[in-house]
């Protein structure tokens, strides 16, 4: 039922038994490495966006949203393996814990109409902005992108390089997420890639083909942005209506069967340890029985040499 994934820093929690996904002609395989971390992911869903042109929809991007195998445990231990495919559909909360957990999380973009890099980074920002606006979070008017003079160098684990230690206000997050788009082009085909780390930093890569890079383009770290991008996505009014409902069709599957496994292993241990008391029982009623021959053949030798 479950792959064992090993990894460099250990044991990473097994990797659910998963299906790939053909949507509108594009394939997601059952997992990939994160880009960011070198982890391997697997399929929790997808779907289309697309838009109205003239009274019909057009599909503009098709999406797929990949987890870390710890996403189940996590989601498991707050009770959702319990819910329906339906209940965990329309529940804010559900989603919620998906984009705030902290385990990693990977969204593939396959382009499906030609964009721009600018239109595809404002529409995204706009987006996570009206979540903000809806989670009460206050605007962020300081967007100077430059790290503080005091800023010490360090060895980007993304990147592969040194320099300045960034950690992104809001506003500067937005920035530089439209600075990296603004040159870029996506025909059909073209590939967008988001890594979103436990603790909040989103890795951006681009792929022109249906590999992906074994490292990212550019490291933001800033958790409202790189929450934002996922909910913008799967969320209540997400783009993606279809990813919303895959995602949670396949993780109701995927806890169902977690949960039908560690009623396995529980019922294992449960017939190990009654053959365990049994053999006990066994064997000191053997040892009884021994000590009473025993017995008997001691009175036996005294009658006899009486």
């Amino acid at each position: 039922m479950f792959d064992q994934i090993i990894i460099s820093s250990g044991v990473q929690s097994p990797l659910p038994s998963v299906t790939n996904l053909q949507v509108d002609s594009v394939n997601f395989p059952p997992s990939v490495i994160s880009p960011a971390s070198s982890n391997r992911l697997f399929l929790a869903g997808a779907g289309v966006q697309g838009l109205d042109i003239q009274g019909e929809f057009v599909i503009s991007t098709v999406i797929g949203v990949y987890l870390d195998p710890n996403a189940v445990g996590s989601l498991t231990s707050f009770g959702w393996g319990c819910k329906t495919t339906e209940e965990l559909t329309e529940s804010v909360n559900f989603f919620r814990h998906i984009v705030t957990g902290s385990f990693e999380k990977f969204i593939k973009v396959t382009m499906k109409l030609p964009l721009t890099g600018q239109q595809y980074s404002e529409k995204v920002t706009e987006n996570c902005e009206a979540i903000w606006e809806s989670l009460g979070i206050n605007s962020n008017s300081d967007i100077s992108c430059g790290p503080p003079p005091s800023a010490k160098l360090r060895f980007n684990k993304i990147t592969k390089t040194f320099g300045p230690s960034r950690h992104y206000s809001r506003g500067q997050a937005v920035k530089r997420f439209l600075e990296i788009f603004k040159p870029k082009k996506f025909p059909p085909g073209a590939f967008i890639l988001f890594a979103i780390s436990p603790k909040g930093s989103l890795t951006v890569a681009f792929s022109s083909d249906d590999g992906i890079p074994k490292r990212g383009n550019t490291a933001i770290e800033n958790k409202f942005l790189a929450e934002a991008v996922l909910e913008s996505i799967i969320g209540k009014n997400g783009v993606s209506p279809g990813a919303r409902l895959s995602v949670a069709e396949r993780l109701a599957q995927v806890m169902k069967n977690e949960g039908r496994a560690e009623t396995l292993i529980l019922a294992d241990k449960k017939f190990m340890k009654n053959n365990e008391v049994k053999e006990d029982a066994t064997k000191a009623k053997t040892d009884q029985e021994e000590a009473n021959d025993l017995s008997l053949g001691d009175k036996l030798a005294e009658e006899n040499v009486g």
